[in-house]
């Protein structure tokens, strides 16, 4: 009698794309060797061994049908994608944002992952590149040895930017007198805002403006991911930059005295019980003895107690448009797939979004089915196709957003802006789940005809 084993599957990396990864792929039938290195070699940015750690905001963004990240988390859903299952398992009050208990979320995903009988965990460095088919979702530090093999195979040199998180601060060290909560245009009051006046803004811009930097010698030749950006580069940049950015004081008057501020600065809730709490868009590179005194500079923070220190670090990425398919597989070798990160995206949502396509595709490719990607209606088929098709010189990661798919167009006395945003979102999710009912049906008639037999979804 012959034992016919399944088709495997290497994942290389157990963050947001390598979750999701391993799980489209052993939700398709295929047995998985996941790869993470932590806890047994960390990085700078990771503090635990478990997967899919959040190492800088805890948002997953906006959910609204007007926002083009809402879309994609739909989308997601819809997937049965393990990240957005996670994050919607362990949410915390966040406005119109998808905002998560950092540590349930991700011993979430890790014990999903674990406890699936398709999927093996190797928890180990992997430094050679998969023998067979595999996805590499080793993300923006992917070690030094793996990152030589792929430069070698794939002969093109690696970009960079520099990325950073915000620190987090202890909920019982906050001034409640001086904090107060609204959402910014009459959303749900879920922040806690910290005004400033001019005076305050300004002594706070001076000591910002001052303050040393964990930064290489060469910082003006360093870049940035716009969404990313550091608090004292933006500072850097302008007196009224950061004001115009994270602490902008439109829609966040004072809920009892309609008073106006200069700046105000947000803080949102990083777990349920509302212990910790993270400064929006203070994403640092600062030293953390002048981090500590530039944020006990913020009104309501004079006492603060930081329990996470902002930290930046180095992010590793591909040039997508010269190396990959619009289905994440290489041009040259299309037995490996590229998630996340390292395939040219920016945020946890993108990254988990690209990982379950790029798992999905693996998985196909060893069932003999052929590759797919979702409609260009989608906001994920528009990302993965804008990764493939963008101008290659100076390419830089992207995240969701409207400029990817089609928006109807402005018209004289149509729908503004918000309700033409909201038909995008209908066309585009609908468009989705059309293409996963026609994908799943062929893949069922795949299986049929003699590749394994797919085990039944587990409902997350």
């Amino acid at each position: 009698m012959t034992i016919v084993r399944p088709a495997r599957l290497t994942v290389i990396g157990a963050g947001m794309a390598g979750s999701d990864a391993a799980w489209a792929a052993a939700q398709h039938g295929v047995a998985v060797d996941l790869f993470e290195m932590r806890p047994a070699t960390t990085t700078p940015a990771h503090r635990t061994g478990n997967f899919a750690e959040l190492v800088c905001s805890n948002s997953f963004g906006g959910e609204a049908r007007s926002n083009a990240k809402g879309l994609l988390q739909a989308e997601m859903l819809a997937a049965g994608g393990l990240v957005m299952s996670a994050a919607a398992a362990t949410r915390v009050p966040a406005g119109g944002a998808v905002a998560v208990d950092r540590e349930r979320f991700s011993d979430f995903v890790t014990d999903t992952l674990r406890r699936h009988p398709l999927i093996t965990v190797h928890t180990e460095e992997a430094t050679e590149l998969p023998s067979g088919v595999g996805v590499i979702a080793s993300g923006p530090l992917t070690s030094d040895a793996l990152a030589a093999r792929l430069r070698e195979r794939v002969g093109e040199p690696f970009l960079g930017f520099y990325d950073a998180a915000a620190p987090v601060i202890a909920g019982e060290s906050i001034d409640h007198g001086v904090a107060y909560r609204k959402g910014r245009y009459g959303q749900a009051a879920d922040y806690l805002n910290l005004p400033f006046s001019r005076a305050r803004y300004e002594r706070f811009y001076e000591a910002l403006s001052a303050a040393r930097r964990h930064l290489p010698h060469a910082w003006e030749e360093l870049e940035f991911f716009e969404g990313c950006v550091p608090i004292e580069e933006l500072a850097r940049r302008g007196f009224d930059t950061p004001r115009f950015g994270p602490m902008k004081p439109v829609g966040l008057e004072h809920p009892v005295t309609g008073e106006r501020f200069f700046a105000v600065a947000q803080l949102r809730q990083e777990d349920a019980a509302g212990r910790m709490w993270s400064l929006v868009g203070f994403q640092t590179g600062l030293k953390w003895g002048d981090q500590l005194e530039v944020v006990r500079l913020i009104p309501g923070l004079e006492r603060a107690e930081i329990v996470r220190y902002g930290v930046m670090h180095r992010n590793t990425y591909l040039c997508a448009p010269r190396l990959l398919d619009a289905t994440l597989a290489l041009r040259e070798h299309p037995e490996l797939f590229i998630a996340g990160v390292l395939a040219g995206t920016e945020g946890y949502l993108e990254s988990s979004a690209t990982g379950w396509l790029a798992g999905t595709n693996a998985a196909r490719r060893l069932l003999g089915l052929p590759p797919v990607v979702p409609p260009e209606a989608s906001m994920l088929g528009a990302l993965v196709r804008f990764l493939a098709t963008a101008e290659a010189e100076g390419f830089q990661p992207m995240n969701a957003n409207w400029g990817l798919v089609p928006v109807p167009a402005k018209q004289r006395r149509g729908p503004g802006k918000r309700e033409r945003r909201e038909q995008a979102y209908q066309q585009g999710l609908d468009a989705f789940v059309s293409w996963l009912g026609e994908m799943r049906s062929g893949a069922a008639a795949g299986l049929v005809a003699g590749t394994p037999e797919a085990p039944p979804v587990r409902q997350v």
